[in-house]
C-alpha cells in the first residue's frame, strides 16, 4: 500500500504497514514501542464490563497478530537498542533490564505490564495508576500513559531519534515531543493515525 506521512514538529507520523516502511527508514537511535501481543482470542473478552471493552470490541482482530519478525526488523535498525512493551510475549534476547509498569490496581485483571529492554540495568518499576489515563483522553484500548513513555525515554538519554513502528494513538511520539526528541511513528490503522495527528500540545502542529 502507498503510505501517507505527516510531519508535526520534530516527529514524522506515517500511515502504512511497518513491514513496508521500515526498510526505507535507515538507521534510528532506539525503538520504543507497544506492539500487539497476539493474545486477543486467548485472553480478552470484548463484551466484558470494563473500561476498555467498547474501545476493544470493534478492533479485536488487530491483536490476533503477533509481529515477531517486525520487532526484529525494527531492532535491527538500532543495532538492538530498544524497549518493547509486552516483551514477555515475544522471543527476544535474554537480558536483565526489564521495566515494569505497576498499575496500582490489585483488582485489575493485570496488575502490571512488562517491557523487555536491551538496557544493562536491574529491573525497574514505574508506579502509575491506570485510572489516570482518563485525564489524557484514552482513545486506544492499550494506550500507555505519556508519563510512562517519558520514563522509558529517560533510560535512553543519548537516543535522539526514536522509532515506534506500532504507533497507535501516538503516545510515544507525544513523549518524544515533550522531551525534545525526534520521533518516527508508523501506524496501519487510519483511525488511530488520525487520532495521533490530533493529539494535544506540545505534539500538535505549530
Amino acid at each position: 500500500m502507498k503510505w501517507r506521512e505527516e510531519v508535526i514538529g520534530d516527529c514524522r507520523l506515517i500511515l502504512g504497514d511497518c513491514r513496508e516502511v521500515m526498510p526505507g527508514l535507515g538507521r534510528v537511535d532506539a525503538v520504543v514501542t507497544d506492539p500487539p501481543y497476539g493474545i486477543a482470542r486467548k485472553y480478552l473478552k470484548p463484551d466484558c464490563a470494563n473500561g476498555w471493552s467498547k474501545l476493544y470490541s470493534k478492533q479485536i482482530l488487530w491483536d490476533d497478530y503477533k509481529p515477531q519478525s517486525d520487532i526484529e526488523l525494527a531492532l535491527a535498525l538500532t543495532e538492538g537498542l530498544g524497549i518493547i512493551w509486552g516483551g514477555n510475549y515475544f522471543i527476544l534476547p535474554p537480558n536483565r533490564g526489564w521495566l515494569i509498569w505497576d498499575k496500582m490496581q490489585s483488582h485489575s485483571s493485570g496488575h502490571a505490564e512488562l517491557a523487555w529492554s536491551s538496557l544493562d540495568i536491574p529491573v525497574r518499576t514505574f508506579s502509575y495508576c491506570r485510572a489516570q489515563l482518563a485525564s489524557e483522553g484514552k482513545q486506544h484500548p492499550t494506550q500507555k500513559p505519556v508519563a510512562l513513555m517519558e520514563w522509558c525515554l529517560s533510560y535512553l538519554p543519548n537516543a535522539e531519534t526514536i522509532l515506534d513502528p506500532f504507533m497507535g494513538s501516538g503516545t510515544t511520539l507525544v513523549a518524544c515531543a515533550k522531551l525534545g526528541r525526534k520521533g518516527i511513528g508508523i501506524e496501519l490503522d487510519p483511525g488511530y493515525f488520525d487520532i495521533a495527528c490530533r493529539r494535544p500540545s506540545p505534539f500538535r502542529r505549530r
